[in-house]
């Protein structure tokens, strides 16, 4: 069944797992990020139910006629019935956070990298709830992004005073790249362990209003960001990842993180210049004696 009117790569519903994949996803399985075989699905429908909340505030016209695609992406990861969807299916109850691997087998079980995108998702569907007056889906939405969100703080960031890991481990990093059900990962899918930028940038985006509540310590912010701009001095670290390391920086320090950004050359594709100059003109200047 085709999901909307597009002739190329559009959605489908996919009756044998019950969600939305691309018609790309269904002939590779490599296309998309994996995208047909269940990978990430929460990461990226994040961005399209978030894009929608928006428009569906601006436009009542829009968010009428889009309604029923919004909620097929946001059942998708996130229905509480088990009627065309699973129920949760990227988050893990026990574990209270998500796993992003989707049907795929791995010898090490499931895995999840990006904390930030898993957060977002269920941020912009607790937004989509809120235009569309949704209470239960607000309900549901915001429990799991405040679950998602602490458990990032707990298992992903790594703060010099955790208790979670053994100081060779916390000597060595200020994040976990990758949690998986039976191990750890420094290294990401696509950089290694060296590359701090990226390991620190795939914890931050996109640049949101709920970026915020996922680093509340701006001690550990601090010792993130001093730990990651070690490594940046790079030539094979790009403006664009960059901007994330600056962007955490704005927590504690908007000044510097502004002279930093402004001599920027490039920007992520899910970010841009307006978007940090909003995100560090909005973050309180230190109170007398912090970091």
């Amino acid at each position: 069944m085709v999901f909307g009117q597009i002739e190329a790569n559009a959605f489908l519903y996919d009756t044998t797992w019950g969600g939305i994949i691309s018609r790309d996803g269904s002939r590779d399985l490599g296309a998309d990020f994996g995208l047909g075989v269940y990978n990430d699905h929460h990461f990226h429908f994040g961005y399209f139910v978030y894009a929608g909340a928006v428009l569906a505030k601006l436009d009542p016209y829009w968010a009428e006629h889009f309604k029923p695609h919004m909620y097929a992406l946001i059942h998708d990861y996130m229905s509480s019935e088990r009627r065309h969807f699973p129920r949760l299916r990227n988050f893990d109850c026990y574990t209270l956070h998500s796993w992003a691997s989707g049907i795929t087998e791995f010898a090490d079980g499931r895995n999840q990298e990006s904390t930030s995108e898993a957060v977002h998702a269920y941020y912009a569907a607790a937004l989509a709830g809120m235009v569309y007056n949704d209470f239960d889906m607000v309900t549901l939405a915001s429990t799991l992004c405040a679950l998602e969100t602490r458990a990032s703080q707990l298992l992903w960031h790594v703060p010099s005073d955790s208790t979670l890991y053994e100081p060779e481990f916390m000597a060595a990093n200020r994040v976990v790249s990758i949690v998986w059900s039976t191990k750890r990962d420094s290294g990401l899918w696509f950089a290694g362990a060296e590359r701090r930028d990226c390991r620190l940038g795939i914890h931050v985006l996109p640049i949101t209003p709920i970026t915020e509540d996922m680093f509340p310590d701006k001690q550990y912010v601090k010792e993130l960001v001093d730990w990651t701009i070690e490594s940046i001095d790079n030539e094979s670290v790009t403006d664009a990842w960059r901007g994330f390391v600056f962007a955490l920086q704005a927590i504690y320090n908007p000044s510097a993180a502004l002279k930093a950004v402004v001599n920027l050359n490039e920007h992520d594709g899910g970010n841009s210049y307006s978007n940090l100059l909003w995100w560090i003109h909005t973050r309180r200047a230190p109170s007398h004696g912090s970091c």
